[in-house]
C-alpha cells in the first residue's frame, strides 16, 4: 500500500509523445485528474489497508472485489487519458505507460494473488475472475480507445510480423516440450529397470543445466554448421549453425531435468501396496503401470511439464540472437533501437502465455489430485 501511495503521489502514470522518436511529457495522477482523483485513489488505498487489518472472510472479500474493479476499470482509465490528452488530428501522437502505470499494476496484481491465496477460492471462481478482467481488456481494445497507446501503435505497424512470431514460438515450444516429454519418459523408464544409470544420467543433465543459454548456442554453432555443410540433406532441412534447429536442441537440454526428475520422482514415489494390490487382483505388469502407476504419478508428472514449458517459453526469446525467430525478435529490436514499447511488444505476450500455461498445469495437476483425493476416500 505505501508502494501504491507513492505511486499515486508521485510517479508519472503516463506521457504524451508527439512521435515514435521525441520522449514524450510525463504525466502524473495530479496532472491528470487533480486533487479530485487523488484523494479518490488515496481513498481507495486506505480502504484496502483497512480492510487488510481485518483478516476476516468478509473483508478478505471486499478487498477482492475492490482490487478486482480497479484492475478492470485500468484499460477504461486509459481509453479516458487518450481521449482527453489527444486531439484528433495528432496521428503521430502516442499514449506511453509511464513507471507509475506499471507500479500500480504490479501491486494490484500483487494483491490480488493474495487475497486469492488467502480466500482459497474454488477454481472455477478464480477463472471466471480471470475471464472477467479478460473481457475487460478485450472490450476496450475492441472500442479502439487504446489504438493510440504507443504499444498499440507498434503492434499495428508490425501486426502481420507479430503473429507470424507468435505462431513460430508457440510452435517451438510446442515441440520442445512434446520432444523433452518422450525423452524424459524414455529415461525414468531405464532409470527405474537399471537403478544404475540414475546418477550417471542426471549428472549429465545437471551440467547440461548449468550452461548458459547463449554459450550452449555458441557450442552448437559450428558442429551444426559442420553437418549441413557435410550433409545437404540436413541444410534443405533447415538444420544449420543458426536458426530453429540449434534453438531446438539447446531448448531440450535444458528441459530434460526438470522433466526427468519429476516423472522419476513421481513414478517411484507410487506407494508399493498398491501396485501390490493391484498384481494381487491379476493385473499384469502392463496393466498395473498404465491403470495405476502412471494415473498416481500424473499430477507429479504434470509439474515437470508446467517447470518445462514455462522455462522453454521464456529461454526461447533469447534463441532469437542466433536467428531463431520468435518473440524474442521484437525485444531485441526494440532494445536495438531504444525502442521500450517495441520492447514491450515481445515481452508482455511472452509473460501472458507463461502465466497462461503455468495456471493451466497447476489447475489441472490441482484437480487430478481432488480427484485421487476423492477416490481414496470412496475407497
Amino acid at each position: 500500500m505505501v508502494l501504491a501511495a507513492t505511486v499515486a503521489l508521485g510517479l508519472p502514470l503516463v506521457s504524451v509523445q508527439p512521435n515514435r522518436i521525441m520522449p514524450g511529457e510525463g504525466l502524473t495522477l495530479w496532472s491528470l485528474g487533480g486533487p479530485l482523483a487523488l484523494a479518490a485513489v488515496l481513498l481507495l488505498l486506505a480502504a484496502l489497508a483497512w480492510l487488510a487489518w481485518r483478516p476476516t472472510r468478509r473483508a478478505l472479500t471486499l478487498s477482492l472485489v475492490l482490487v478486482g474493479l480497479c484492475l478492470a476499470l485500468l484499460p477504461w482509465a486509459l481509453v479516458a487519458v487518450a481521449a482527453e490528452q489527444l486531439e484528433p488530428g495528432m496521428t503521430s501522437a502516442r499514449i506511453g505507460l509511464g513507471a507509475g502505470w506499471w507500479a500500480l499494476l504490479f501491486v494490484l496484481l500483487l494483491a490480488l494473488l493474495e487475497l486469492l491465496n488467502r480466500l482459497a477460492l474454488a477454481p472455477l471462481l478464480r477463472w471466471g475472475l480471470t475471464l472477467a478482467l479478460a473481457l475487460s481488456l478485450f472490450a476496450a481494445l475492441m472500442s479502439g480507445g487504446l489504438d493510440s497507446l504507443a504499444l498499440m501503435r507498434e503492434y499495428h505497424g508490425r501486426s502481420a510480423a507479430f503473429h507470424a512470431a507468435l505462431r513460430y514460438h508457440l510452435l517451438l515450444v510446442a515441440a520442445v516440450v512434446g520432444v523433452s516429454l518422450l525423452l524424459a519418459a524414455t529415461l525414468a523408464l531405464a532409470m527405474r529397470r537399471w537403478s544404475g544409470l540414475r546418477r550417471g544420467t542426471f549428472s549429465v543433465l545437471s551440467v547440461l543445466q548449468t550452461i548458459p543459454s547463449l554459450a550452449l548456442f555458441g557450442l552448437l554453432l559450428a558442429p551444426l554448421a559442420y553437418l549441413a555443410a557435410r550433409f545437404t540433406w540436413l541444410g534443405d532441412l533447415g538444420i544449420r549453425g543458426i536458426g530453429w534447429a540449434p534453438a531446438f536442441i539447446a531448448l531440450v537440454a535444458y528441459s530434460l531435468l526438470p522433466m526427468t526428475r519429476n516423472a522419476y520422482v513421481a513414478l517411484d514415489e507410487v506407494a508399493s501396496e498398491v501396485t501390490d494390490a493391484a498384481r494381487g487382483m491379476g493385473m499384469s505388469p502392463g496393466q498395473v503401470f498404465w491403470q495405476v502407476r502412471l494415473p498416481l504419478a500424473l499430477p507429479v508428472m504434470l509439474e515437470g511439464i508446467r517447470i518445462t514449458a514455462v522455462q522453454a517459453i521464456g529461454l526461447a526469446a533469447v534463441a532469437a540472437l542466433i536467428g531463431a525467430g520468435g518473440l524474442g525478435t521484437f525485444i531485441f529490436q526494440g532494445l536495438g533501437q531504444a525502442a521500450m514499447d517495441l520492447v514491450l511488444l515481445g515481452a508482455l505476450p511472452i509473460i501472458l502465455i507463461a502465466l497462461l500455461v503455468d495456471g493451466l498445469f497447476s489447475a489441472l495437476a490441482e484437480q487430478l489430485r481432488r480427484a485421487q483425493g476423492r477416490g481414496d476416500a470412496h475407497g
